[in-house]
């Protein structure tokens, strides 16, 4: 199937993969497995000779480690880079969705913890204060600073230029005062300011567990760079998606008519 005529040959291929299985940590006899089969001879007689039995993943090493001369391992092999780049395009879409999509949430929760509050003594200064007071909670310097650290413009949300893991942050510690503000009906603005600090640095404190020290962590592209990057790339995925299936259907007419005449 991958072009050798002798067995000698292909044994090299099988050779070098096996090389590259054990310099990946994993155990070569669980993908190259050493069998025998039972082949037939001229008057009836048969003979026992050497075979492999390969898993799939031994299979991949073996085009990847042959003779890119003959076109079956060509191909295999373009076939495999080809794969790969699209995997790695598809991580990288997720995620850039999943970034979006925090900080989506995170603009939702705020809204929602604004509206709760309005009614209860805060006005939208007020909310702005808490929120900025929140932010040095979980930065251990203020929103101004982290701007300037990061190079955010000053008419910009900070929120547009932070990593999820950030985002994500932040919007628990929002949520949890917003839960909390109706559940202990908060009032005014020095109760719920308190209630948002104290949960800035609980969140804050649950990621230093885990090593992350959110002031640290660098930028992340502009939000908003990104939203118009992802939909050009949707608008372009979509006229791609056109052209083929238009290709198709000219395909069939062809096909109808070449029948018809």
């Amino acid at each position: 199937m991958l072009g050798y005529s002798d067995w000698r040959n292909f044994l090299n291929a099988v050779e070098k993969a096996k090389e590259s299985c054990e310099n990946t940590a994993e155990a070569v006899w669980d993908h190259f497995v050493d069998v025998n089969k039972t082949i037939p001879m001229p008057k009836g007689s048969s003979k026992n000779i050497f075979d492999f039995m390969l898993t799939r993943y031994a299979c991949y090493l073996i085009a990847q480690n042959g003779d890119p001369q003959k076109e079956q391992i060509a191909f295999a092999q373009s076939y495999f880079a080809f794969q790969t780049r699209r995997q790695e395009l598809m991580e990288e879409r997720i995620q850039l969705n999943e970034r979006m999509q925090a900080r989506e949430k995170l603009s939702l929760t705020e809204t929602e913890l604004s509206k709760n509050i309005f009614d209860r003594g805060v006005d939208h200064r007020g909310f702005a204060n808490i929120r900025s007071k929140g932010d040095m909670a979980l930065f251990c310097i203020s929103t101004y600073k982290m701007k300037k650290k990061l190079g955010v413009p000053e008419n910009r949300p900070l929120a547009d230029f932070l990593p999820t893991i950030t985002i994500t942050a932040k919007q628990l510690a929002t949520e949890i005062s917003n839960f909390n503000v109706n559940q202990n009906d908060l009032n005014g603005e020095k109760s719920i300011t308190n209630e948002h600090v104290k949960n800035n640095k609980d969140i804050r404190g649950l990621l230093e567990k885990n090593g992350i020290k959110p002031e640290h962590l660098p930028a992340e592209e502009d939000i908003k760079k990104l939203e118009r990057r992802v939909k050009s790339a949707d608008k372009g995925m979509e006229k791609k998606n056109s052209k083929d299936r238009n290709r198709v259907k000219k395909s069939i007419i062809r096909g109808r008519i070449d029948k018809f005449i």
